[in-house]
């Protein structure tokens, strides 16, 4: 199997190295490296389009056949190797292992999930696989567990343009209760801007906060975790709100708006009075 790995903690970031190395060492698999030369983290689905692109191919620890280190955002770097580094499209593309949870409406800002997404727009069976919990992180746990996914993702399949987001949780393996197939839950931030000054007595702010938890579904993702479970979730591109649709069909005074309704660049000029 080719495996395409990135992340968005950068190249040097524990988990990017733990996970490239235990997919290369299983003699079956073609393992390439491109992923950002710095912390990309909460970059979204951001493309480098006012400026160039550098890369530099690097050396890592491991069997891997070739890794490169970019300039870009984790979505250039699955966009870029597959359209202009590797010679032939990867089997699959593995984005993680992420310092950090990915769930819930995690997944609108996360570059590590953005990567994974960019190759299932490619048509790429795609993976992004996140860690919560404090440091030490017990990334191989991670790195074993989607070394076996991906035997069952090469006999199985997913749908069209869809990605499987897995959340790991930071224990030993000895303490994980399963794996749940889930849904993506809440995960709502308590958000707040701290008020700092700089030096020179500048006012800059910076946000914090914490995720907000309680009172998830069991069938979501932050449940499962919560409980020591992996999660794994199928995660598609296409937002459209399925019930919100309905709804719209069923405002009459939209129909009759759209009717009616002329934008002022195509309504008729009005003539001029003498």
């Amino acid at each position: 199997m080719r495996i395409l790995v990135s992340n968005d903690d950068g190249i040097n970031a524990r988990g990017i190295r733990v996970l490239a190395k235990r997919l290369a060492d299983e003699a079956e698999n073609e393992v390439y490296v491109v992923a950002p030369d710095r912390e990309r983290s909460a970059t979204g689905h951001g493309l480098t389009l006012h400026k160039p692109l550098r890369v530099d191919e690097i050396q890592l620890d491991g069997n891997m056949k070739r890794v490169w280190a970019t300039t870009g955002t984790p979505s250039d770097c699955v966009k870029f190797a597959v359209c202009a580094l590797l010679e032939e499209h990867p089997d699959v593309v593995v984005s993680g292992i992420n310092a950090g949870p990915n769930m819930g409406g995690d997944v609108l800002y996360s570059g590590t999930v953005s990567a994974a997404m960019e190759g299932a727009l490619l048509s790429i069976p795609s993976i992004a696989v996140s860690m919560g919990g404090r440091s030490p992180k017990h990334y191989e746990v991670a790195a074993d567990f989607i070394a076996c996914l991906l035997k069952v993702l090469s006999t199985s399949g997913l749908p069209p343009r869809t990605l499987l987001n897995v959340n790991v949780p930071n224990v030993p393996a000895s303490e994980i209760q399963g794996v749940a197939i889930t849904e993506l839950g809440v995960r709502l931030y308590n958000d707040t801007f701290e008020r700092r000054e700089d030096p020179r007595g500048r006012t800059y702010y910076w946000l914090s906060g914490h995720a907000i938890e309680e009172g998830e579904a069991e069938t979501t993702d932050v449940w499962a975790v919560k409980h020591h479970k992996i999660s794994v979730t199928p995660v598609t591109f296409n937002m459209t709100d399925r019930s919100g649709l309905e709804t719209l069909n069923g405002w009459s005074a939209l129909h009759d708006l759209s009717k009616s309704w002329i934008p002022a660049a195509k309504a008729p000029a009005a003539k001029e009075s003498r």
